[in-house]
């Protein structure tokens, strides 16, 4: 599972998802792309999830690139506690995902494979999705 090796501060607050993404918004290493059209918090899970099935749908051949990162720590308190007491330890990571950004690139493999590949790594997202290639690609 990804998560940083090291923070600056051990929680965060929750922030806020509003407008498109400024950064990462095209293709920079693969041929084709998956976009992201809804804003939503991608847990260190479904990044896992999704690399294993382009991976195993790829049959290894190719490349993936993970484009998104989760370094924001999520906390949570214990079930069936009473209110107070603090802020609750971290539980899991995500990463924070505005419309427009591309999450994963492959590269390596025919169109109908890559689609297929990217299709069913969709499945696998809380958000809809849209497979993109890259604007040369012929």
């Amino acid at each position: 599972m990804l998560m940083p090796k090291r923070v600056k501060f051990r929680k965060s607050q929750r922030g806020r998802m509003a407008g498109k993404a400024k950064r990462g918004s095209t293709i920079a290493f693969g041929d084709f792309g998956l976009k992201a059209l809804e804003p939503e918090w991608i847990t260190s899970r479904q990044i896992e999830a999704c690399r294993v099935a382009l991976s195993r749908k790829m049959k290894r051949d190719g490349k993936v690139w993970i484009r998104v990162f989760p370094d924001k720590p999520v906390s949570k308190k214990p079930l069936e506690t009473r209110m107070g007491k603090g802020k609750g330890g971290p539980e899991f990571w995500v990463a924070v995902v505005k419309p427009g950004r591309i999450m994963f690139e492959v590269s390596g493999v025919t169109k109908e494979v890559a689609h297929e590949a990217l299709k069913v790594c969709s499945h696998k997202l809380p958000i809809k999705t849209k497979i993109i290639a890259r604007p040369d690609y012929e």
